[in-house]
This record gives structure tokens, C-alpha cells and sequence, in this order.
């Protein structure tokens, strides 16, 4: 995986994707670890007794505002996390529903630790051999980005200490709850809050991009392998944890992209590198921050740009020295200027200019040249034009970029923070770290004890991994449909049609390939029930009694080459039963004999063309008469020999 060092150089895209230099990860000294937090598939969310199902948001029923404040540890002190959300008031809009109740709306107390989540954490602490906590104590994290109604998070530490296949370690297990979903703004929908999330925290073990992405697939896959997650978007997050030498550790967010997250750790490195270049290139010559807070709000009066012109507040920061490296591209789409705009926008501000971007945006290069000699800017200057909707929120902004841009000359110019992914895996500044004082104990949630006698009887699932090996083995399988079947959302159909002796290829050919066909053409189906495939799959082999055409208990056997046929009927609105009675009457072998010598005696002239590759196209036809009442395998046979019949007759 190591390859040689690389400078500092312009980076390249394609299909995309970063392409950096061959880089030595370990010479670079990359330290990563990974979070890993996913919704678990309880029927009851995890401090109240509401469903754990998202709504249509145009749905709710009700709604109501709040304003967040954060409170002190029990030192006395407020978490520097929660100080950066405070630096502007934010009215947050909450959507309730029918399926959510006072715990969300923080007016009620929270019933006890969901016992179902709690068991699924223990599942996953035993599999991956780790100890618990005898007993688990319920604690607070403080949130005030507005996910959370209350300004905190519930959380509770549930095993320490397991092993990972790298020789790498898991630290923790934790069992919390899912934050609200974000409608839009500061707008958050609370069918989502109170869904039991496990999280997997590892040791900071890994040191090259794919590292990560190999351990969170292990992870993703050992979680699937309980049986006991939900699927699909959004259901499971990374958080990834990235250092490198003379660098910071960085938390970056909501990675929700398996495919991304190599990706994501390729950029993060980039851009520390970049910003300790920086720092040396500043060093070099002798740069400083200017400490003048410089109003310009008249200087631009008569301007052009729209974001200047409605502004009612205009300052200026001079950096001296930064000219070029405040432009200076550290991810792909990503500057200096855009990490202290980052920091600007925590006043509510839309964001700054700056004088290595400019003239553009609507300032023309005479409103440059004006701009330098009022505040007697240098060539190697760069000025930071801040505009804000009044006063407070311009000076707010400027200070928070005085401080970034401060941060690049520091003994530490890779800031610790935490920061979200944006598309294809650049990421953007969130907030700092947060501290320990951001941690306090629940009073309203009594501890739980896990005893040996509740520990022995946890039980540990088979791995998928595991899994596919069998369906290969023992049920005869090719590996990649063994693998697929094994960590498809279909397996627990999967292993029911197994149960009720459906050959394993059958079930796996309509379960894998067939749905997925359907869908294609335009079925829907998620109307099709597990129910209604079983009883379609027990008529194909002969297993199953189903009603058909109102009599009861009336046997019926149906091709499997009638399955699609059938299951797009159900996707339209037909019972199990109605579509299968839709189906042609079965056929006797001497009507079915009748049938195929009069297809081909209609195409005597085409079976002398293609001669025995005519066999093809002629089931096609051969099938969509009999439509799905005989085994395609006896029509293969009786046509074989119609075909071979006719072509000896023509010698």
C-alpha cells in the first residue's frame, strides 16, 4: 500500500475522484480511527415507547420552537463546542406526528433503557469479545445544534476492549440516540429522534486509507450479521478520526458513503499537509494577522455586488505577507479563504472575500485598487473583506476569521475541530473538538446491571462472511450469488423459502435477479410481500396448495419461467392467488406436443436458417402460448427434438 513521498504539487481529478501523488502513509505518519454509528432495528426507540418509523414530513401533525442554551459541566465549565454554536441565537422549528410523544418534546421524562437495544449491544460486545460494563449508566452529551430538543444527547457506555482482524482494537460500544433529522435550515423533524443507534468506536489503529475502509466493511458487516439493523440511507454513519505528524486530529462527519471513505482520508491528509506548507511559506516571509478591525462599509457604496450592496456592515482584516496562500487550494474546490469563511459563517454571515480572488463576485478591479490604498495594503498582502447584515454580526464574523487566520501562524496551524464531508469527500469546518465538560450523568435514567448470568446467555450470530461460505458449500451456490444472497436484504426470505423446501437456486434466482428485473420495467415492488413470493415459490416446485379462482385447498403448479409474470402482476395490485389463476390451464405432454409441432411447422424456412440455434428464439414463442403453465425444461426437451425432426426430414 506505501508508496513514495510526495511535494507539494497541484492536484488532478478524474472520474471525480482525488489522484494525489504517490504518497508513503507512513512516512507521512497517518493515524486514523473510525466511529461507527448505526440505527438498530428495534420496535420501540430507545428512552420512549414510539415506533422507530420515519414519517413524510408534509405529514405532521404539529409542530413548536425552541431556543437552545449550553450548561455547565459540573466544573463549572461550558464545553468549547457548544460556545462556537452559541455565537448566534438560532430559533430551531420542530415537526411532531402522531408516532412521537412529550419525551421528544422534552416534557416528559424518559421511560427506562430500551432492553431490546440494549440486548443488540450486547450481541455485537460478545462478537467482537469484549467485556462489558457490569452496569451501564445512562450519561448526557451536550448538543445544541439543534438535532436535539434538549440540548443533549443520551448516551450509555455498554462494553469495552474488542479485537479487530488488523490486530487493531475496539475501544467501545455504545448504545445512544438517533439526533432529529433536518428538514431544512433550522427546521428538524422528530420522528427520527430516540431511534436506538449502537455506536463502534476503535482505537486510532489504522494508517492508510484503505485500512479504514477494510475495518468499517468488517464493522458494517459483523453489524448486518445480527439480523437486528436497519437498512438502507442513512440508517448507518462513519465519523472518521484522522491525523498525521506535526498535523492535528480531526473528527470528520456523517461519511455515509462506504464507497468514500478511502477517498475521504486521502483529502484529509492533503490538507493538512497543505496548511503546514502554509505555514511554513508564512514563516518564510515573515507574516503577521493585522489586529485593525477596518470599516469599509462606505467604500463600497456605489458597488456592483449584490453581496456587498445590501450589506450594512463592511469590514476589513489586512493579513500581511498571506498574499496567494489565502487562494491556495488544500482539497479539490477547497482553499484557505474557504476555511475562514467556514469560521465566518458560524455569525451567520453568507461567507468573505478576499483579495486573492478578487476582482470577481461583482467587485471590479478599481474597487481592488481603492480597497488596497485605504488600508494600505502591500503587494504580498491579502485583505479579507467581511460583510455582515449589521454591526454585531460583521464583527462577530471578523473576529472568528482574525482567529483562523491567526491559527495558520500558530505552533499548531492544523486546528483540532470537527468537520462534515461535502460531496465526493472534501470536508468543511463544523466546530472544535469538544472537551470532557461536554459529558454529564443523566439523573432521569436508572443504571442497568448486566450480571454473568444475563452475559452467558448473549449469543453470537453468524458472520455473513461465514454465512456465504455455507450457501456456497452446502447448498451449492456459485460464490458470488453465495455472497450476494448472504448480504442480501432478502436473506431472512431467503432462508424461510429454504424452510419450506424451495430449492436454493430458485429462491436466489427470483430473490436476487428477478425482483431487480421486474423493478426495472417499472414494477413496484415493495408491494410484493415476503407472504406472496413464498406462496409463488411453494406453486412453482409443487410444495404449496394455494386457492386459486375462489377453491379452496385447489392445487396449482406453476413454470418458474411464470414467476416474473406473476410477481409483476402482485406489484400491480392481484393477490398471490388471482395472478396465478390469470395463468393458462395446465397443458397435458400431447397438447404441449401439439403446440410446438405447429410453431414449428409455421417456421420451417427459419429452423433450416438457424438449425439448431433456432432452439432460442422458438421456446420464447413455445412459452408465451403456454404462458408459464409447463416446466421450460420439458418444452427445451419437446422442442429439441420438433427442431431436430424437421432438419433431418429437410436432408
Amino acid at each position: 500500500m506505501d508508496c513514495n513521498e510526495f511535494g507539494h504539487t497541484v492536484l488532478s481529478i478524474v472520474d471525480g475522484k482525488l489522484v494525489l501523488p504517490k504518497t508513503n502513509y507512513k512516512d507521512v505518519g497517518l493515524v486514523a480511527g473510525i466511529e461507527i454509528h448505526q440505527q438498530l432495528d428495534t420496535k420501540e426507540k430507545l428512552f420512549c415507547h414510539c415506533p422507530t418509523t420515519l414519517m413524510d414530513t408534509a405529514g405532521h401533525t404539529g409542530e413548536f420552537f425552541r431556543y437552545l442554551r449550553a450548561t455547565e459541566s459540573e466544573m463549572g465549565e461550558i464545553d468549547r463546542a457548544a460556545q462556537e454554536e452559541m455565537k448566534r441565537v438560532r430559533k430551531f422549528q420542530y415537526y411532531t406526528y402522531p408516532s412521537t410523544c412529550l419525551v421528544e418534546n422534552d416534557e416528559e421524562p424518559p421511560a427506562p433503557l430500551n432492553d431490546e437495544a440494549l440486548s443488540i449491544g450486547l450481541t455485537l460486545a460478545k462478537t467482537f469479545g469484549m467485556t462489558p460494563i457490569p452496569q451501564i449508566h445512562t450519561m448526557r452529551k451536550l448538543v445544541i445544534d439543534g438535532s436535539n430538543t434538549s440540548g443533549f444527547q443520551r448516551t450509555a457506555l455498554v462494553a469495552i476492549n474488542g479485537a479487530l482482524p488488523n490486530g487493531g482494537s475496539i475501544e467501545t460500544i455504545c448504545i445512544e440516540e438517533e439526533a432529529a433529522q433536518r428538514v431544512k435550515d433550522d427546521i428538524f423533524s422528530l420522528d427520527r429522534l430516540g431511534i436506538p443507534l449502537v455506536e463502534i468506536t476503535t482505537s486510532p489503529c489504522m494508517h492508510t486509507p484503505e485500512d479504514v475502509q477494510q475495518v468499517a466493511e468488517y464493522i458494517g458487516m459483523v453489524l448486518r450479521s445480527t439480523g437486528a439493523v436497519k437498512r438502507g440511507l442513512g440508517t448507518i454513519r462513519q465519523d472518521v478520526n484522522i491525523s498525521i505528524r506535526d498535523g492535528a486530529r480531526v473528527e470528520i462527519k456523517g461519511v455515509q458513503d462506504l464507497a468514500l471513505i478511502a477517498e475521504v482520508v486521502r483529502r484529509e491528509v492533503q490538507r493538512q499537509r497543505e496548511l503546514l506548507a502554509i505555514h511554513a511559506e508564512l514563516k518564510k516571509r515573515h507574516a503577521s494577522v493585522g489586529t485593525d478591525k477596518i470599516d469599509i462599509t462606505d467604500l463600497f457604496k456605489e458597488t456592483k455586488s449584490a453581496v456587498l450592496k445590501k450589506a450594512k456592515k463592511i469590514y476589513a482584516l489586512v493579513l500581511p505577507g498571506f498574499a496567494g496562500l489565502v487562494g491556495r487550494e488544500i482539497q479539490p474546490g477547497r482553499r484557505l479563504g474557504s476555511e475562514m469563511s467556514d469560521y465566518a459563517k458560524k455569525c451567520g454571515v453568507g461567507g468573505i472575500f478576499h483579495t486573492d480572488e478578487l476582482p470577481a463576485y461583482g467587485v471590479t478591479a478599481e474597487e481592488v485598487g481603492r480597497l488596497r490604498e485605504f488600508v494600505h495594503a502591500q503587494e504580498k498582502d491579502c485583505v479579507i473583506l467581511v460583510a455582515g447584515a449589521n454591526e454585531k454580526q460583521a464583527g462577530c464574523a471578523w473576529n472568528q476569521v482574525h482567529n483562523r487566520a491567526k491559527l495558520a501562524l500558530s505552533d499548531k496551524p492544523v486546528p483540532e475541530e470537527t468537520r462534515k464531508m461535502l460531496e465526493e469527500g472534501s470536508t468543511a469546518y463544523m466546530r472544535p473538538l469538544p472537551g470532557a465538560e461536554r459529558m454529564y450523568p443523566e439523573t432521569d435514567v436508572l443504571p442497568v446491571r448486566i450480571d454473568k448470568a444475563r452475559w452467558n446467555v448473549v449469543t453470537v450470530p453468524e458472520l455473513l462472511t461465514v454465512k456465504a461460505e455455507r450457501y456456497e458449500k452446502d447448498l451449492g451456490l456459485a460464490p458470488a450469488v453465495a455472497r450476494q444472497m448472504a448480504f442480501s436484504e432478502y436473506r431472512p426470505l431467503f432462508e424461510r423459502a429454504l424452510s419450506a423446501g424451495i430449492k436454493a437456486n430458485l429462491a436466489s434466482r427470483t430473490l436476487l435477479a428477478t425482483l431487480t428485473e421486474i423493478r426495472r420495467d417499472g414494477a413496484d415492488t415493495d408491494k410484493i410481500t415476503d407472504d406472496a413470493i413464498l406462496a409463488v415459490l411453494k406453486s412453482v416446485t409443487g410444495s404449496g396448495h394455494v386457492s386459486v379462482s375462489g377453491s379452496a385447498a385447489l392445487h396449482k403448479e406453476v413454470a418458474k419461467e411464470a414467476i416474473p409474470e406473476i410477481l409483476t402482476a402482485i406489484a400491480g395490485g392481484s393477490t398471490a392467488e388471482q395472478a396465478m389463476a390469470k395463468l393458462a390451464p395446465a397443458v397435458s405432454r400431447d397438447e404441449l406436443e401439439a403446440v410446438i409441432k405447429k410453431i414449428v411447422a409455421g417456421r420451417v424456412e427459419f429452423v433450416a436458417q438457424k438449425q439448431k440455434a433456432a432452439l432460442g428464439p422458438l421456446m420464447g414463442v413455445v412459452m408465451q402460448e403456454v404462458r408459464g403453465s409447463v416446466d421450460g425444461k420439458v418444452v427445451s426437451e419437446l422442442l429439441r427434438k420438433e427442431i431436430e425432426k424437421v432438419l433431418a426430414d429437410k436432408k
